[in-house]
């Protein structure tokens, strides 16, 4: 596959760009368009001044190290764990901790308000914690009904 850019990793471990110019771009950002509904869509690899300096239709249109490179510098930033299940809530008014289980394993987190539950589709919700992380239900419907029962107090 023939790209008009190489990407490497910096001396700091940072993301840099050679565009088809020859001009050095670093701390390059990559950032997906769609990341939770199609997270194989489009990608931007954006400048460090918030420029975008490439479009990418889909991963699959680069070379093997270039998307190794951007799938690890995506990682840390995409890291959302799935709720899989809500164990208990110390209150249904907030703020209020929440013991649930996740894909990742067991997480105590604080809901501040009903805000931090964000719908994207019907079946998919999005509960921010205190602490910063981001939590997803993919399928409400595919939670145990204790889990719904506790949940639905919020929605």
């Amino acid at each position: 596959m023939s790209q008009a850019f190489k990407l490497e990793r910096t001396p700091f471990g940072r993301l840099a760009l050679l565009d088809a110019a020859g001009n050095r771009h670093d701390n390059v950002v990559p950032v997906r368009a769609f990341p939770i509904t199609a997270p194989d869509g489009g990608l931007s690899l954006v400048s460090a001044d918030g420029h975008e300096l490439v479009w990418l239709d889909s991963l699959d249109d680069l070379a093997e190290e270039s998307r190794r490179l951007l799938l690890e510098e995506l990682a840390p930033r995409e890291f959302m764990p799935a709720l899989v299940r809500l164990h208990h809530v110390s209150s249904f008014s907030t703020p209020s901790e929440w013991d649930v289980a996740t894909d990742r394993g067991a997480v105590r987190l604080t809901l501040r308000s009903e805000d931090d539950i964000r719908r994207l589709s019907d079946s998919t919700l999005i509960i921010s914690g205190s602490n910063g992380v981001q939590y997803i239900i993919r399928d409400l419907a595919a939670l145990d009904q204790h889990s719904r029962k506790l949940l639905s107090r919020f929605l």
